[in-house]
């Protein structure tokens, strides 16, 4: 039997946010907090925010909340705020169990994901260490989800394995169960006990090593690159929980 490692039970734990470091801004930012890339590197319209409207807890769980909201840094503005939080520096892991009950927004632009980056940067900047995404979804399509790893030795060799899952039943608007299952040997994607996806891993490949956590809601980016309908917002992504077995 599975024994549980760590747990963040936003419902009957209450709020705690101690071991998570919540980011602000539209700037991608290196390993010494420098901006890198506007847009966190993906073209992202949103300004992150620590604000009460972005970043919630209610009865139902820890709650992400894109809005349409004007915020202005440096001179440059933006139209939306939301909100994103990682556990970097403060809890990682290698290999195990991971669930995340979560419930996703609907929306033509809105882009909500759950996934993992590398504490150390073992094998070198992205994608060489890797990035392990649990979780994307794409707001206009709502029975959609996907899963994907990034990798490769550089920015010019970057491989990026993309598995996408229709949901049988139901959309993403609606708790569900998003479970990675990594060991030595494989990355596996669920989805409410069911596995859509599996990878077997090679020699190598960087997902050897400790990665953190993160969550975000994003509004407009690359992923979807699509007009982003303004009468979807605010857009609510909700996480109940997150568990991790050994």
């Amino acid at each position: 039997m599975s024994k549980l490692i760590w747990e963040q039970d936003f419902v009957n734990g209450g709020g705690d946010l101690s071991l998570w470091n919540i980011r602000i801004g539209n700037d991608l930012l290196d390993d010494n907090d420098n901006p890198i890339y506007a847009g966190w590197g993906n073209g992202e319209q949103q300004f992150y925010t620590d604000h009460p409207n972005n970043l919630y807890f209610d009865e139902y769980g820890l709650n992400l909340r894109a809005c349409p909201e004007k915020a202005q840094q440096e001179g440059r503005s933006f139209a939306y705020t939301s909100a994103r939080l990682d556990t970097r520096n403060h809890f990682s892991f290698c290999y195990g169990k991971l669930v995340i009950r979560a419930k996703l927004p609907v929306g033509q632009g809105l882009w909500p994901a759950i996934w993992l980056l590398p504490q150390n940067l073992a094998y070198g900047p992205w994608p060489a260490s890797g990035e392990l995404d649990i979780l994307e979804a794409k707001g206009r399509l709502p029975r959609q989800i996907a899963g994907t790893l990034h990798y490769g030795k550089d920015l010019d060799s970057k491989v990026v394995e993309e598995f996408t899952h229709e949901l049988e039943d139901g959309t993403i608007n609606e708790f569900r169960d998003y479970t990675l299952e990594w060991d030595a040997g494989s990355i596996r994607w669920l989805v409410d006990g069911y596995c859509f996806a599996q990878r077997q891993l090679e020699p190598g490949m960087p997902f050897d090593q400790p990665f953190y956590l993160l969550l975000n809601l994003a509004v407009g980016g690359w992923y979807d690159n699509v007009e982003v309908d303004e009468a979807a917002l605010p857009g609510l992504m909700t996480v109940a929980g997150i568990w991790l077995y050994a």
